[in-house]
């Protein structure tokens, strides 16, 4: 069974989407239980080279890039799992871009599989919590409902040549 966690004309050129769709020791209320993910829950998923897709609201229609394409890169931090996406220079791209310069979009979430002996349940006090320990990542997802509040997403843009030799003239017009 799948898991998903989710609690104007802009040109996608250069837009690269960054932050984590996974941050490790944080909980995360889900429904009648707290959630955790631990560090190295996705080592397994990214040593595999399988292909892992980026959406957006876990909508396989709106794709936005893809581990195989070179689109999409993850890696596992001493934070969490940590992403850089290329923009596709398409309607749910560009919107995206939009969504997130405005701050409308601000966290991630991901869709996954536990495999087996992955997950771990306690009773703590009153509360139930399941710890993620090796999960086979089938998406990251770009959400404005986050599961997991520690989530992040910013963009950002490389400046042309041209744009960093003019910001270089203009400081040198000023001594």
């Amino acid at each position: 069974m799948l898991e998903l966690r989710s609690g104007g004309t802009l040109a996608t050129n250069g837009k690269t989407l960054s932050g984590y769709a996974a941050v490790f020791n944080s909980e995360a209320p889900i429904g009648d239980f707290a959630e955790v993910i631990r560090a190295g829950a996705f080592t397994k998923s990214l040593q595999s080279g399988s292909n892992i897709r980026a959406l957006y609201h876990h909508d396989a229609s709106a794709l936005l890039g893809t581990t195989k394409g070179g689109t999409l890169e993850l890696r596992e931090d001493a934070k969490g799992l940590a992403f850089s996406l290329k923009l596709p220079d398409t309607s749910h791209g560009r919107d995206l871009a939009i969504l997130v310069d405005r701050g409308d979009v601000a966290g991630c979430s991901f869709g996954f599989r536990v495999r087996d002996g992955g997950d771990k349940w306690e009773q703590r006090g009153t509360t139930l919590i399941r710890e993620l320990l090796d999960l086979d990542l089938q998406e990251i997802t770009l959400t404005s409902d986050p599961a997991y509040a520690d989530t992040t997403v910013a963009l950002r843009s490389k400046p042309s040549v041209y744009e960093t030799r003019g910001l270089r003239v203009l400081w040198m017009d000023t001594l």
